[in-house]
């Protein structure tokens, strides 16, 4: 199996590292997809990343799933038409989503929330709702194939929950 990782400047840094290091350990191959390959972009936290490929080299048919980290990344994330693209492609394929607090933003811009349930961070809770989302404070949210979670505290129930939607589509 194959997921990407999307990234930028300012990711939160456990929600990046967390859910990688967790499918690795699940034997499954992950690629760090950022605006630029072999970028070097810092957490909000310092600790880096390095872009395996950028967002115009990727399809989203050559993948299983798609995480997108919190932070302020991604904010920068939902301004990239190609971010954009490869979310309505990962939608319409029902392939996993993955989100965790701020995160819902660039699912917010590549206008795949309408109708479905999610959770995130409290401080984008009125985004989701006003971009149609059903919004709970629960540790995670599932709704078929967009699984979210609102903080790093919440990334080993993100984890087993995206895991567990990522084997059912098998």
């Amino acid at each position: 199996m194959r997921i990407l990782a999307l990234v930028d400047h300012e990711f939160e840094d456990l929600e990046l590292w967390y859910p990688v290091l967790r499918l690795q350990e699940e034997e499954i191959v992950v690629d760090l997809v950022g605006a630029k390959e072999k970028q070097t972009y810092y957490g909000k936290y310092g600790v880096p990343a390095v872009s395996d490929y950028s967002y115009t080299d990727v399809d989203a048919e050559n993948y299983d799933g798609i995480l997108v980290p919190g932070g302020w990344a991604p904010d920068k994330l939902r301004r990239s038409p190609e971010v954009i693209r490869l979310i309505q492609e990962m939608n319409e394929m029902k392939k996993p989503i993955g989100q965790i607090c701020h995160a819902g933003w660039v699912l917010i811009s590549a206008q795949v929330v309408k109708g479905v349930k999610v959770t995130s961070t409290p401080g984008i809770r009125d985004d989701l709702e006003n971009a149609g989302a059903i919004w709970f404070d629960k540790p995670v949210v599932t709704d078929g194939h967009i699984i979210s979670a609102r903080r790093p505290p919440d990334l080993p129930l993100y984890m087993k929950e995206y895991l567990r939607v990522l084997d059912s589509n098998r």
